[in-house]
């Protein structure tokens, strides 16, 4: 199925807002938080959320995935502030509504190259991957929030 640029940035938009009211229940005191060692810290789940939209974009509309997960777990480990990791998330999805609204409907039909990361998809569907990450690291950030004795709330209402 073929999308359209109008359906991405909906998508984009409401993952967005999703993440948002699932986590405002996390304050910047909560931002050095992991429920254990080795787990990303609230802070680091934010920053590795912005990171991957980025990732996204760059691997699916350029064709360079970097593949350094190492290097990437690194650098959302370098957040340590809840806020500051949520302006790079805002600026990240900012980034992706622009791209999903600008890029010509041809370019989101080809395929992507054979490869370890959706091969042969439509370019267009990185924004439902987008989607889905942003989904699972709200969910986890829910359970974060329950550890920290917090309620999130429902994102859907």
């Amino acid at each position: 199925m073929v999308r359209e640029n109008t359906y991405w940035v909906k998508l984009l938009e409401e993952s967005e807002t999703f993440f948002g009211r699932a986590t405002a229940c996390l304050t910047e005191e909560d931002s050095s938080f992991a429920p254990a060692e080795g787990m990303f810290t609230v802070a680091g789940q934010v920053g590795h959320t912005a990171l991957t939209v980025h990732w996204f974009l760059d691997g699916g509309f350029k064709d360079t995935w970097d593949l350094d997960f190492e290097q990437h777990v690194a650098e959302a480990n370098a957040f340590t502030s809840l806020g500051a990791a949520r302006e790079h998330l805002a600026a990240a999805f900012e980034r992706a509504r622009d791209c999903a609204a600008n890029t010509p409907a041809e370019v989101l039909r080809q395929p992507l190259p054979q490869g370890e990361i959706m091969p042969g998809a439509p370019r267009g569907e990185v924004f439902g991957a987008i989607a889905e990450h942003t989904a699972h690291h709200r969910g986890a950030l829910s359970v974060y929030a329950r550890l920290r004795g917090k309620v999130p709330a429902m994102p859907y209402a």
